[in-house]
């Protein structure tokens, strides 16, 4: 092969998909490759060419747009502009030809003939990225819906022993008497030596004492008979159906007529991984900060359990915020049990991811307090304490302070009502560059504890202020572009060299970040009130600010980049490493890297239609 072909072949061949295909194919597709070079600001496909074809760029710059004129995506080196190989889609769109470009160009149907044996493939170039994006992120929500801890647990790994019995001639008060000792919610009923029987706590409570049955009757007459039973190859998701679907709680596990134990719906709600829910309850009963701290430890496990069980980013944010409100909620009524009840009505309040429920164990401590009008200088001084107590007991359960002192425990962050809607009034008419810091901030707020409508009715002002405010709209856009996805100049990863995270992504500041921006920016224009990055981008969806494909595609740019770090830090926990942000693209397949990109470039897309609507490019 001739050294200009084989540069072409080795070209196409390191460029997922085609780097799934055998050599023989790439050869042959190399042999229908025609190269063009396009000059900045002429058209593609180039006047001369009716056939639709497929295009790779080798270098240069294009912008795909809609017939409207808006943005739809950027590509660069390395990229497919797939967008005439899409049947009945190509009117659609305009390419825009951005700079001097090289493209190698092969017919639509030569391609879709030679690789029709690779539908995976075929299907690949026959979307666009954000098309891509979405199946991929739909095939993960599908796979999440089907994988879970209790899937690949068989229920040998929960049994508890010893197995509590007793003889089916025994009284039910000998029975509740065996329960009571062993700690047990059920007993098995024996009769040489065979399992006949099961009773629980409830039999004991509806079948005796609410019928007035004698308790020295024999457990015979109040026995559950022809018992349900599992073996143990049974896995723990199958066991919980089938207790699910025939309404009981307790199951023996029998193999070979010997029983083996009991499994309880309670055994399997723990196996479900301390969830938050379980967490939460045993946080609201904690009678010291020491047993908070326990609690507190378990949250990287419990990240990592959601993730075994394949919950989406969305799950394990809920689930991580949960356990952090539960833990600041518990601190304040010990303070409040300190302290005394507090003097006028308050809000404590979570800003940024804590109150856009999208926590993860790797997360500091954003809080504030509004107090109410009504409040006497004299009375400042419990909710200085309040503050200190609850941040203090944060950090002593790995909440660590805030590096930036966004914190109750700043006096700065700790006022009335009136003084907190003239801070939001000051930062939207007067948008200098610490206002629209802590604009970033603080539009991102929840009450935690206390009074919600203190929050509420500064929100309703702050909403009046910014919707249709375009001259700090403006400038909050400004402000957001200063984080951009890490895509270079030719689409390749722009990775961080900074010695610890030494050719790394930064997945939150870089990718996260820059969605959950566009989303604020998107609710303050519309007057929306949520908070939530997912809420925001639902609720704008369809507005003059966001179009329906535009927040779709957001949507699912933000799953993939949030699921990317969930398993990346779930990974980390595994091998007992302090979970961080930051991963290196060989952690992920290189057609995964594709998906990356194609989230990558969504985002610069929207930023892009972000900064044309303020006229700021």
């Amino acid at each position: 092969m001739e050294i200009e072909l084989k540069e072409i072949r080795d070209f196409i061949a390191g460029i997922p998909p085609f780097d799934r295909l055998p050599n023989d194919l790439i050869e042959k597709m190399t042999q229908q490759v025609s190269i063009r070079y396009i000059r900045r600001g002429f058209p593609l496909p180039p006047e001369n060419i009716k056939q639709n074809r497929l295009y790779l760029l080798r270098k240069g710059a294009v912008s795909l747009l809609s017939r409207q004129g808006k943005l739809l995506g950027k590509l660069g080196e390395g990229d497919i502009c797939t967008v005439f190989c899409m049947d009945g889609d190509t009117e659609r769109f305009d390419i825009q030809v951005d700079e001097d470009t090289l493209v190698y160009t092969i017919p639509c149907d030569v391609m879709a003939e030679m690789i029709e044996q690779h539908p995976s493939v075929l299907s690949f170039i026959q979307k666009t990225a954000s098309q891509r994006l979405k199946l991929k992120v739909s095939a993960m929500q599908e796979e999440a819906a089907l994988t879970s801890s209790l899937m690949h647990t068989p229920l040998s790994e929960l049994l508890h022993f010893p197995v509590v019995n007793i003889e089916s001639q025994a009284t039910i008060r000998d029975a509740a008497i065996r329960m009571a000792d062993y700690a047990v919610s059920s007993i098995l009923i024996m009769q040489d030596d065979n399992p006949v029987g099961i009773i629980t706590d409830k039999d004991i409570s509806k079948r005796c004492v609410a019928a007035e049955l004698s308790p020295d009757v024999e457990v015979n007459q109040i026995m559950t008979r022809n018992m349900i039973s599992a073996d143990t190859s049974t896995n723990a998701f199958e066991a919980m159906m089938m207790m699910t679907r025939k309404h009981i709680h307790h199951l023996p596990v029998i193999n070979d007529g010997e029983l083996k134990g009991i499994i309880s719906i309670t055994d399997l709600m723990r196996q479900e991984g301390r969830n938050s829910v379980y967490l939460s309850s045993a946080i609201r009963k904690a009678e010291s900060i020491e047993k908070l701290v326990e609690h507190s430890h378990v949250i990287p496990q419990l990240q990592l359990q959601l993730v075994k069980m394949g919950a989406t980013p969305e799950h394990v944010g809920k689930g991580v915020t949960a356990v952090t409100s539960a833990i600041t909620k518990r601190l304040i009524e010990m303070a409040e049990e300190k302290l005394g009840p507090a003097p006028v009505p308050y809000a404590w309040l979570g800003a940024g991811s804590h109150a856009r429920r999208e926590q993860t164990s790797h997360s500091d401590q954003d809080n504030a307090l509004i107090i109410s009008d009504t409040i006497q200088e004299q009375d400042m001084t419990w909710f200085k304490e309040l503050a200190k107590f609850v941040t203090d007991g944060l950090n002593t359960c790995g909440y660590e302070y805030c590096p930036g002192n966004v914190m109750a425990s700043n006096p700065k962050w700790r006022q009335t009502s009136s003084v907190w809607s003239e801070y939001f009034s000051q930062w939207v008419n007067t948008p200098s560059p610490k206002a629209l810091m802590y604009s970033s901030i603080f539009f991102d707020l929840r009450t935690i504890h206390g009074d919600e409508s203190l929050l509420n009715d500064v929100r309703a002002k702050m909403l009046q202020d910014t919707q249709n405010n375009s001259i700090f709209l403006a400038n909050l856009t400004i402000n957001a572009m200063k984080l951009r996805p890490p895509l270079g100049f030719f689409r390749g990863f722009v990775l961080v060299h900074d010695g610890e995270h030494n050719d790394t992504l930064d997945l939150k500041h870089n990718g996260i970040a820059p969605i959950v921006d566009l989303a604020r920016i998107y609710a303050l224009s519309e007057g929306i009130k949520s908070v939530g990055t997912r809420a925001r981008l639902q609720k704008a969806a369809g507005t003059a600010s966001l179009s329906k494909d535009g927040a779709a595609n957001l949507l699912d740019a933000f799953e993939f980049i949030c699921t990317l770090r969930i398993q990346h830090q779930a990974n980390q926990i595994r091998d007992n490493i302090q979970p961080d942000n930051y991963m290196s693209p060989v952690e992920v397949s290189k057609l995964e890297r594709e998906h990356l990109k194609d989230a990558f470039k969504v985002i610069q897309t929207m930023q892009a239609s972000l900064e044309a609507r303020f006229n700021l490019g």
